[in-house]
């Protein structure tokens, strides 16, 4: 099996999910600022340009945060990465759809890669306040999930990876979590599969 992942991205997810099944993978690391997912190399694996990406031993590409940690959650039930229970089921891929579709895509994108979204930079700043609009309004929606619980459902999922990582973002630059979300995050700090991942991808000051 072989990850393609950067560093403090969102494949920080799947790494975690990667190491919470107890799985052997070997990584190749996408420099993005240097354009490696643009690469022929690259291309020839996942023509989207995207990461993660993850090669399973068959040769099957495996793309799309989303798409990986489902097949991780269903090729390895005995991790119960997805609820038994099929409303929690529902609501940890509702809160792992809208990390992705909607504080990663939408929010976090318009502030990490601005010029996507506007060609002049006269306009950049103003992109860079509807993203941050864009991420409290959804932070504020994911933290009434969490009240009262330590994970989004009674236990850890798939969910709460992709929750971590913009949580991790959020952090990095100084965005302040709601109250829920802060216990979440720090909750997720003392994990072993966390602490090994942010310490290989080279964020062990995270932890101290």
């Amino acid at each position: 099996m072989k990850f393609y992942m950067t560093p403090g991205s969102c494949s920080t997810g799947i790494h975690i999910l990667l190491e919470e099944c107890g799985l052997i993978f070997e990584v190749t690391i996408v420099n993005l600022l240097a354009g490696d997912q643009y690469k022929a190399e690259y291309a020839a694996i996942n023509p989207k340009g995207s990461i993660p990406a993850l090669v399973l031993d068959d040769g099957t590409v495996l793309t799309e945060f989303s798409a990986i940690a489902w097949w991780l959650a269903r090729s390895y039930p005995k991790r119960k990465l997805l609820p038994e229970n099929l409303i929690d089921e529902v609501q940890t891929l509702s809160v792992m759809n809208h990390v992705v579709h909607t504080l990663h895509t939408q929010g976090f994108a318009r502030i990490f890669t601005t010029e996507r979204f506007a060609p002049s930079s006269s306009d950049h700043e103003s992109v860079k306040a509807q993203g941050r609009q864009i991420i409290d309004k959804a932070f504020t929606i994911v933290d009434r999930e969490l009240v009262g619980r330590q994970y989004v459902v009674s236990h850890f999922t798939i969910a709460d990876a992709a929750l971590f990582y913009v949580e991790f973002w959020a952090d990095r630059i100084g965005i302040p979590l709601p109250a829920n979300c802060q216990a979440h995050y720090r909750r997720m700090l003392t994990r072993p599969a966390v602490r090994q991942v942010l310490a290989e991808e080279g964020y062990a000051s995270v932890l101290r």
